[in-house]
């Protein structure tokens, strides 16, 4: 008996708050199986905010939504649902889709995933020796000495797996890996073993592509000109083969495009170390080669995967306190006397910049001199506060500012009302022992399954990935002899990714053509780097070659601090980085602009 046939594994949601149509889209062509990505870190602390007002919540709530739309259609095709829409209350979620298949007439079987829970344990760990040290800086968490809110470790696949093979039909997971919403289903209708390393890797890829929806054809995609069907993009579906090849492609008739550029960018997407770890294996991002295989296809090939580490990470979120934003409109001239004017008058209204915690003033320049138009001549004086204190960062803060209305300088107008704190987090990334995480599955039946970690069983062969091109092998090196320049933006020549990391980021970029990655790889140092992002000129870089994709990846340490909800950065996300880093002019060799 051959390979079985490819298991085509279709997303139908990014994040939490994606496009809710997307599910019953997604059952307009032939798929095997649904997933649907809803958690991010900072979705982790929204979903903590959610069920501290009601302990029931705690879950992706839009998931039901998309459900009722499609739970009928899935079960007569026997397409199987597995979403990490559970969050912190993966049993709830469980038991509202039973709810909603009994009321809904459909003999739904689901299953549940738990175990990745480890706040009620936070003290138990640190008492038997484990710091939960922060990965970027080192430091314990009992040194951080603010509340935990939630902290959840990465499972892997298995969980999931195990549950198809007990006939579930909906697998509902908490915190595991958003590639494990691909591992896990591949595994199981391929009958693959813990240490079919190359093939997991195979489908890491591909989960790691199709994750965050259209991403991957076409959405935030750096050429546009080759987006020609302008509509929102169709969302990707990976056929992942026996052998962990897959193709990527999306249903026929849909907007966007499929390209090995697409994919690239997916491929990029928030990753550091091209050695990507995760709890069922290690995948060899540089091993991975791309072709375009047909009409928004691409093939991915020859990905490597090596055994996986024996630590789970643990994304925790501490309650940092509360923040208030309040940006003042600058319009004409003598901007930056206004700003100093506006910021010294309201911090006296407030008491000194010292009554707060943290104090944020950011002057943030659109104007231009005898603009022709009157928003063409604004800037904007952006104020961060944040302190324990709520109401000092309240209505108070918010206030204060509006009081500059008539008192303040000409042209006084905000951009919002007066408006009360929020609420933000402190991202923690640590690692603990898989040992002291335990997975269960609760199947359909009642009964409940423990899922060893992969790092536990004994007697699972090794292999060594075998490393990508030697960069820039195959390709012709750059000229040594002086030869005609250019001054042109960098993304000219290159597309860009961009994307949080906790409080880091990263930017991955990758080049038009094998001559220009050569010329890349050698220009774009991390002191280069440095130089053209000029936010990164004192912290700290990574930077990665992944020839087989032509392109680099570079991670940007504190960029972000401390994380998505507690920065005051603009752009908390880093979502405008990679396009901000390719509007930047370089001298380049002119031959690169004509390939």
């Amino acid at each position: 008996m051959g390979p079985r046939e490819p298991v085509r594994i279709a997303n139908c949601s990014g994040f939490y708050g994606d496009r809710l149509a997307a599910a019953r889209d997604m059952l307009a062509g032939p798929i095997d199986v649904l997933t649907g990505d809803y958690l991010a870190e900072l979705t982790m602390l929204i979903l903590w905010k959610a069920r501290r007002k009601d302990p029931a919540l705690g879950y992706a709530s839009t998931f039901l939504r998309q459900m009722e739309d499609v739970l009928g259609s899935c079960l007569e095709r026997g397409v199987k649902i597995v979403a990490n829409a559970g969050g912190l209350n993966p049993q709830g979620l469980a038991a509202k889709l039973t709810e909603l298949a009994a009321r809904l007439g459909l003999p739904a079987q689901v299953a549940y995933i738990t175990g990745d829970d480890l706040a009620p344990a936070i003290g138990d760990l640190q008492a038997a020796g484990h710091e939960l040290a922060n990965l970027d800086t080192g430091q314990p968490l009992a040194k951080a000495d603010l509340p935990v809110v939630n902290a959840n470790a990465y499972l892997g696949g298995w969980g999931i797996t195990a549950a198809l093979q007990a006939g579930a039909d909906i697998v509902i997971c908490p915190r595991v890996t958003d590639a494990s919403l691909v591992t896990g289903p591949a595994a199981w209708w391929h009958g693959w073993r813990r240490d079919d390393w190359d093939a997991l890797a195979g489908a890491v890829a591909a989960g790691h592509i199709i994750e965050c929806g259209p991403q991957a054809t076409g959405g935030n995609y750096s050429f546009l000109a080759e987006v020609t069907d302008r509509r929102y993009p169709g969302f990707p579906i990976a056929e992942v083969a026996a052998d962990g090849s897959c193709v990527i492609t999306k249903h026929e008739g849909t907007g966007g495009v499929v390209s090995p550029g697409t994919v690239t960018a997916q491929l990029l997407y928030e990753i550091g170390d091209p050695a990507y770890l995760n709890p069922d294996v290690v995948a060899h991002f540089d091993t991975i080669h791309l072709e375009q295989a047909g009409t928004d296809r691409v093939a991915l090939t020859g990905t490597r995967g090596s055994p996986p580490p024996d630590t789970l990470k643990v994304a925790l979120n501490m309650l940092g306190g509360y923040r208030n934003t309040m940006t003042m409109v600058l319009t004409g001239l003598d901007i930056e006397d206004k700003a100093s004017h506006a910021t010294t008058m309201l911090f006296g209204l407030l008491g000194g910049t010292e009554t707060f915690e943290e104090a944020d003033v950011r002057l943030l320049r659109f104007d231009r001199p005898d603009a022709p138009g009157n928003e063409l001549a604004t800037a904007h004086l952006r104020i961060t506060v944040k302190d324990q204190d709520e109401k000092k960062v309240g209505r108070a803060f918010s206030d204060a500012a509006f009081q500059l209305a008539l008192g303040g300088y000409a042209g006084f107008h905000t951009t919002t009302p007066p408006t009360p704190a929020s609420a933000f987090g402190l991202y923690w990334p640590a690692l603990v022992p898989a040992g002291v995480v335990t997975q269960q599955v609760h199947l359909p039946d009642g009964t409940s399954l423990d899922i060893p970690h992969t790092c536990a069983l004994g007697g699972l062969a090794t292999a060594a990935a075998s490393p990508g091109s030697p960069a820039g092998a195959g390709h012709a090196s750059a000229a040594a002899v002086p030869e005609p320049t250019v001054q042109i933006p960098l993304g000219r020549l290159c597309g860009a990714r961009s994307g949080d990391k906790g409080g880091n980021a990263n930017v991955g970029l990758w080049a038009i053509s094998a001559p220009a990655y050569d010329w890349l790889r050698q220009f774009l140092t991390t002191e280069r780097f440095r130089e053209l992002l000029t936010e990164a000129s004192a912290l700290e870089v990574n930077r990665y070659e992944l020839p087989n994709l032509l392109a680099l990846n570079f991670v940007v340490h504190g960029i972000l601090a401390p994380g998505v909800s507690g920065t005051a950065r603009p752009d908390p996300q880093a979502k405008g980085l990679g396009e901000y880093l390719r509007s930047r002019v370089v001298t380049a060799p002119a031959r690169l602009i004509s390939m």
